[in-house]
């Protein structure tokens, strides 16, 4: 059925760039437009016109960053008019697509789907260090004494530590899933150790000391620039939001810089943000679930809008269990990193899930 599903999938690769017929890819498989449709959805999640429009979507952030016409994009990916590209594009962007191409900010990847890879498929590649030397040319101010990096997770953390890939400057890691459980409007005191460590179900002295501790430089020294290295997933997008409104509410005035990149790879988009509406969205989307009334990264909003989908009890993940939950806890664990990279949970997260569904 994988063999199956990844023909699919290679015919609409194929044929993204003309008019998308379901009778075509029906014919071209020798099954019925149902069955198709069906199993393609039992197997990636989505419906196959979702997964044309973000890929079509995605494929043109590319044109839009070398700066095609934005009506030679939108025909050239079968939209009626420039009006319907740009649409659907800040539908799922939260920019239009000329604040994209005069901007060039950072987006969640929505790469070609490839069911089964082998087991390397979704680690980062060994090349971090070549991509890191490139920024270093870029920002030689970023690896020196008065830089914080802040990582996202343990092993990254100890990696950019011991290598010393940032050269001189100091490391801390957020060792967090903020897309999970209920947490607090101040950040990081009493009240948030309590909400959080009671949801992970540990004592305060061990959320202390696996997530508080490991922050102390960020308490207890002044930095001229902060540099945030984060996946484009929803799972770092989340712990993202809430350091970026930690240092609005400790009223941080360096400069602050996102090195976002997907797990997957080592290719970093790197972008200087400026402080100011982070703890507002932190509030809305973090505590309260609601959608935030400002204007964010494209690739935040995309993280905040799955975030928010991941609350409700029959989203895409929950979905997908259902359907497959006949499966070993083990398979299902391996297919749903494959068909949900941009989700970001660990085992942990979908193993509650899994337990709660079968």
């Amino acid at each position: 059925m994988n063999e199956y599903i990844q023909r699919i999938i290679d015919w609409i690769e194929e044929n993204l760039k003309n008019e998308f017929s379901l009778e075509g890819l029906a014919s071209y498989m020798g099954y019925s437009p149902y069955y198709c449709s069906f199993k393609f959805h039992q197997a990636t999640g989505i419906s196959i016109r979702r997964y044309i429009l973000l890929r079509r979507l995605y494929l043109s952030t590319e044109d839009l960053a070398n700066n095609r016409k934005i009506i030679d994009i939108a025909f050239d990916y079968s939209y009626s008019s420039q009006e319907a590209y740009s649409r659907a594009f800040k539908t799922v962007f939260g920019v239009s697509p000329r604040e994209f191409q005069l901007n060039q900010m950072p987006v969640q990847s929505f790469a070609k789907l490839t069911i089964n890879q082998g087991e390397g498929g979704f680690r980062m590649n060994i090349f971090r260090e070549t991509e890191v030397e490139q920024l270093k040319n870029r920002k030689q101010e970023l690896f020196d004494q008065d830089v914080l990096n802040i990582l996202n997770g343990q092993v990254m953390y100890e990696e950019f530590k011991n290598k010393k890939l940032m050269g001189d400057s100091d490391y801390i890691p957020f060792n967090e899933a903020m897309c999970v459980n209920a947490t607090t409007t101040s950040i990081f005191d009493h009240a948030f150790i309590q909400t959080r460590a009671a949801g992970h179900d540990e004592s305060e002295e061990n959320y202390r000391n696996k997530v508080i501790k490991p922050l102390s430089n960020l308490f207890e020294k002044n930095y001229n620039y902060i540099v945030l290295w984060f996946g484009e997933d929803m799972f770092c997008q989340m712990n993202l939001l809430t350091i970026l409104a930690y240092l609005e509410q400790s009223q941080y005035n360096g400069k602050v810089f996102l090195n976002s990149f997907r797990e997957d790879e080592f290719k970093v988009s790197q972008t200087e943000l400026t402080l100011g509406s982070y703890y507002s969205v932190y509030k809305e989307v973090l505590v309260n679930h609601r959608k935030p009334t400002n204007e964010l990264l494209p690739v935040m909003y995309q993280a905040i809008e799955l975030f928010l989908e991941m609350q409700t009890e029959n989203n895409r993940v929950i979905k997908y269990i259902s359907k497959n939950k006949h499966l070993p806890t083990s398979e299902l664990l391996k297919r749903l990193f494959e068909v949900f990279p941009t989700v970001g949970y660990g085992d942990s997260q979908y193993i509650e899930l899994i337990d709660k569904t079968k």
